[in-house]
């Protein structure tokens, strides 16, 4: 069995590769290529992951690769986790929103915006060459903005994908430490978008205990998550006080020293310097200062459950189908799925929660739109894009947003033109 993972010069590898070693009774992985474009950093990183395998399954290959279609060629599952433009393109896309009086956030309005058109037409080329060479590959998407580069995958390819974030994991395990229960038992009546997504009813071992659960849940959940709920009757992922306390969350946000893609270049420094330590062979604590909590828990046990057939509850981004009457078919949601070795099958939605549909309508219709302008370089429809995010608050400042980043990112951004 071969799993590769491209932009394996991420920090957050040696967690995955940790994830990899964990479950190599039910895992019979032989090779984990480990491919990036930046072989200097994939030296240092995949340094550390051949150790970590040498301590713990000496019979693990593992090949670092800068040729792509090598690292694709044979594999079994495919995880992607690029960033393109790097640290440097991301700390454009959350100063140029703030200077312009919007959110300058990695995934969520301009920022991600950005991201999506720098992003889509190199992963669309991945799963193009992934056709190619593995056909029968499973494409695991952990780049971000991960609901929105699944929907490009989805719209342009036939690959077979799945788009993941960490989010709900950490929400499935905060549920069950409120239960005093083990993850394994807790599963999640959960849908939206990724990074929009909603907790509608918990479960343990079948039973609904959304009451139980949830009476008494400020221990687990910051208030920005409760108020909402106890307003909605919803449990929303963290990233929705993007839109529910906009004004703090922007105030905060201009009056930070750094932005966090600063702070995040400064951790990454930090991180490499210790990965370049020859008698580190496990990740180090100060990984977990980096973002990304139970990233390979999630990818990993996604892997296991479509390899073994498990048939469990995931939550993942997958395409709606007739999950919800109230989103076009082919529109990718983040939402609870049996996953097992033919795919995943969408646990019914239903109609959307009136309460919440017009803002999940409103920002699937934005990403829709993301999709198109980054696979077609289309900038008409860019404009249209920021225009319909509900935090981009009018057509002069959506002007000046789509100007301000593709000027700032042109060489990210061939597909534009000159």
């Amino acid at each position: 069995m071969k799993l590769t993972v491209i932009g394996a010069g991420s920090t957050y590898t040696p967690e995955l590769v940790e994830g990899v070693l964990d479950r190599r009774q039910e895992l019979p992985i032989t090779t984990l290529d480990l491919m990036d474009i930046d072989r200097a950093r994939l030296e240092v990183v995949g340094a550390l992951a051949r150790r970590m395998a040498a301590a713990r399954a000496p019979d693990l290959q593992v090949r670092l690769l800068t040729d792509r279609a090598q690292a694709l060629e044979g594999a079994d599952f495919v995880l992607t986790q690029i960033r393109v433009g790097g640290n440097a393109a991301r700390i454009l896309d959350e100063k140029i929103p703030l200077s312009l009086g919007c959110l300058g956030q990695e995934t969520t309005g301009p920022g991600g915006f950005a991201k999506a058109l720098r992003t889509i037409p190199v992963m669309l080329d991945i799963a193009h060459e992934l056709e190619r060479r593995s056909p029968q590959a499973w494409l695991i998407n952990f780049t971000n903005p991960s609901g929105i580069i699944t929907q490009a995958l989805a719209t342009y390819t036939k690959a077979k994908v799945l788009g993941l974030c960490n989010v709900p994991i950490n929400m499935q395990h905060d549920l069950a430490s409120l239960l005093g229960a083990d993850p394994a038992r807790v599963t999640m009546d959960y849908f939206g978008l990724n990074h929009l997504g909603f907790v509608r009813r918990v479960f343990l071992d079948g039973e609904d205990v959304t009451a139980r659960a949830l009476s008494d849940p400020g221990r687990e959940f910051p208030e920005e998550e409760i108020e909402p709920y106890r307003v909605l009757g919803l449990l929303p992922n963290g990233y929705l006080h993007y839109y529910y306390y906009r004004d703090r969350a922007l105030a905060k946000l201009q009056a930070a020293p750094r932005t966090r893609g600063e702070v995040v270049m400064e951790l990454e420094q930090e991180l490499i310097s210790q990965y370049r330590d020859p008698n580190l062979k496990e990740k180090p604590a100060a990984l977990a200062q980096r973002g990304g909590a139970r990233y390979s828990l999630a990818a990993i046990s996604l892997v296991a459950a479509l390899h073994c057939d498990k048939q469990e509850v995931h939550v993942i981004n997958t395409v709606n189908g007739a999950t919800t009457p109230d989103l076009p078919p082919g529109a990718v949601m983040e939402v609870s799925a049996v996953v097992g070795k033919q795919g995943a099958s969408p646990l019914p939605v239903g109609p959307l929660p009136v309460p919440v549909r017009g803002l999940i309508q409103a920002v699937k219709a934005y990403e829709e739109l993301t999709v198109h302008a980054g696979a077609e370089g289309d900038r008409q429809v860019a404009l249209q894009a920021l225009l319909a995010h509900p935090l981009v608050p009018s057509l002069p400042v959506a002007r000046q947003l789509l100007e301000a980043l593709l000027q700032a990112h042109r060489p990210y951004l061939p597909q534009f033109g000159e």
